[in-house]
């Protein structure tokens, strides 16, 4: 009756009716990040891509590599057959239809010479049917639209006048295409075929033949230069535009800037070019958007002193237009200040300052090169060897999406890869095998240079006892036939006794590694014993007793024709008096005389006061005999 008395209260009281909020729309995801969130990343599962097939899961750097590319092979196997044979994945079974499970139509559907089967083969992005048909169109005098045009055009400016290329495919090239790649010095290339705006290309005809070309138009075609490397050309279609009473738009104002110092050889003449632009988009009253900083910063790349002494007033004035640097921004900022192999004095709290810009933010793509913003932050950190700021940079990878920046498989590689040779580097042992745990093999497959700094870290904190574990990951990553790391591994073994429990793993680690020697991975190059190899192995099973072990691998120096030290040869024979054997003495001074090794007699001398009941007679038959070829490497 309480509760019915304050309802009654409650309505009764209230002036205003009650207005039920809009309801939130909720992504397709929303509930798969939502129980994502309350997890952590487990570093003992597998990626995603591999939870489906456990036994495929791949387990060195080289698997997975061949599983992405067997993964993207079988892809355009499928759409082979489907463009071959569409007739036979036309039923669609599924109830209600599912659009996205159907092939796409990757026929043209219009066969008749019309704007509308232009249209169509555009879409479909056939750049070299799209142009047939739009001569086509010409010969038969029915006339194209301006706007049905410049959609050509922007095809053909932005795949360079060819079709693309399947992703993933090796690219055919001749002679000619290559000479033109060689000469172009863009870091990154176009999808298909390398492209140049030679004398009566396809855009060109294409533009030449329009009656009133506009803004679009002209952009398209500037854009396209720039792209393909004829930035003098861009330059001269951009006057053109100017003299027949037209304003640019701001991407062929990016795309100018962007091509700004190709065109001019001094860095000051680099930047005045810049800095007409930029007067210009003001007189045109253009604005500028975010594409149009990153290109200013970019280029200032490669203007030398002049970019560092520009680049912050440039990111100054932005902010004035309200336009909010992102990642590319920053990217491009570092690299000016901080060039590959150039001493960093007096700049080294320029990555710090972008650190404390950056840090606790969620970024989203908005320019291709926000993928590089890891690699180079995390690669000046490794080159000034700045761990706190390298652990800023990572924390920074995991707020909100920003992960999704860090680039393709190659990209994450390198990160990662900058990432924990500066951990071995600066880290003592307990914090490297702890990101080691955390990111191999669930994240990134090391490469054996990162595993050789892995192993200099054990050197360095002196936990040597744990090579034989890390020799197990080595083979598990596909690294247990890289001989130099291979060879490294057992000079560490070898160089200091340790205690006998850790000797033991140590000879049971070494006498694995022979097993390599001898047989090797399939399909993979054998390794070829050293004389170091060698006394390293022998070294490592005399300081565990195991001389029989020992006195097998020290017969292999005649088999690979390798001769031993004389240093070795004493330490066998030391272990040898420990257990008295008079006749193994005898096969070990037989051994150094078949190998004429200087310090023969003086092993003869030791055998006759170790060993008191060894005849004379028995040692002077020991004699020099050099019938074999022996290397000392």
């Amino acid at each position: 009756m309480l509760f019915l008395f304050f309802s009654f209260l409650f309505f009764f009281f209230i002036e205003e009716e009650i207005v039920i909020p809009k309801k939130k729309t909720w992504s397709k995801e929303a509930v798969l990040q939502a129980l994502a969130s309350t997890v952590n990343r487990d570093p003992t599962a597998s990626d995603y891509r591999f939870q489906d097939d456990p036994y495929l899961t791949p387990k060195t750097s080289s698997e997975f590599k061949l599983f992405s590319l067997s993964q993207e092979s079988g892809r355009n196997a499928a759409k082979y057959f489907i463009s071959t044979y569409p007739k036979y994945f036309q039923k669609d079974y599924a109830q209600p239809h599912i659009p996205c499970l159907m092939p796409e139509t990757l026929e043209a559907q219009l066969e008749e010479v019309s704007e509308a089967a232009l249209i169509e083969r555009i879409q479909m992005r056939k750049v070299k049917a799209a142009v047939d048909l739009y001569d086509q169109l010409q010969q038969a005098g029915t006339p194209v639209s301006l706007d049905v045009t410049n959609q050509l055009l922007d095809l053909i400016c932005f795949y360079g006048d060819c079709d693309p290329a399947q992703e993933n495919v090796p690219e055919q090239r001749n002679e000619e295409t290559v000479g033109q790649e060689n000469k172009l010095s863009h870091n990154k290339r176009s999808p298909c075929l390398v492209f140049s705006f030679r004398e009566n290309n396809n855009a060109e005809r294409v533009f030449a033949l329009l009656s009133e070309p506009n803004t679009h138009s002209y952009s398209a075609l500037i854009r396209g230069m720039v792209k393909y490397g004829a930035y003098s050309k861009a330059f001269s279609t951009y006057t053109d535009l100017l003299n027949n009473q037209l304003k640019a738009d701001v991407s062929t104002f990016n795309a100018l800037i962007t091509a700004a110092p190709e065109v001019k050889e001094k860095y000051n003449e680099k930047w005045e070019l810049i800095v007409d632009l930029l007067k210009q988009m003001a007189e045109q009253k253009v604005k500028p958007n975010l594409l149009t900083l990153n290109a200013v910063l970019k280029a200032l790349r490669r203007c030398g002193t002049v970019g560092k002494s520009q680049a912050f007033p440039v990111i100054s004035e932005m902010r004035a237009l309200s336009i909010d640097p992102s990642l590319a921004s920053y990217n491009h900022l570092l690299s000016i200040f901080y060039k590959p192999g150039a001493p960093f004095q007096g700049q080294t709290d320029i990555l710090q300052e972008v650190m404390n810009e950056v840090s606790g933010k969620s970024f989203t793509p908005q320019d291709p090169d926000d993928a590089q913003f890891f690699i180079t932050a995390v690669r000046i950190c490794l080159d000034t060897k700045d761990i706190e700021q390298a652990y800023r940079v990572h924390e920074l990878l995991g707020v909100g999406e920003n992960w999704r920046l860090l680039g393709n498989d190659f990209q994450q590689n390198i990160y990662h890869a900058r990432f924990f040779s500066l951990l071995c580097m600066m880290e003592n042992i307990d914090v490297v095998l702890k990101w080691y745990r955390d990111l191999v093999p669930s994240v990134y497959y090391p490469s054996s240079n990162v595993m050789r700094d892995l192993l200099q870290a054990l050197d360095t904190d002196n936990r040597l006892d744990l090579i034989p574990q890390i020799w197990k990951d080595l083979k598990q990553l596909g690294h247990g036939n890289r001989q130099t790391l291979v060879e490294e591994l057992l000079t560490l073994m070898a160089r200091e006794k340790q205690n006998q429990e850790v000797q033991e793993t140590f000879a049971e680690c070494a006498l694995d590694i022979k097993k390599m020697y001898d047989t090797g991975d399939r399909g993979k190059v054998m390794m070829s014993w050293t004389a170091g190899s060698l006394s390293d192995l022998v070294s490592v099973l005399l300081a565990a007793q195991r001389r029989q072990d020992a006195w097998e691998i020290l017969k292999l120096f005649k088999t690979h024709n390798r001769v031993p030290s004389e240093e070795l040869l004493d330490k066998f024979l030391t272990c040898i008096k420990e257990s008295g054997d008079v006749n193994q003495a005898l096969e070990l001074v037989q051994i150094s005389a078949g190998f004429c090794l200087p310090g023969t007699p003086k092993l003869i001398q030791r055998v006759q006061q170790e060993f008191l009941t060894v005849s004379p007679f028995l040692l002077s038959s020991s004699k020099c005999s050099c019938s074999y070829s022996f290397s000392f490497k």
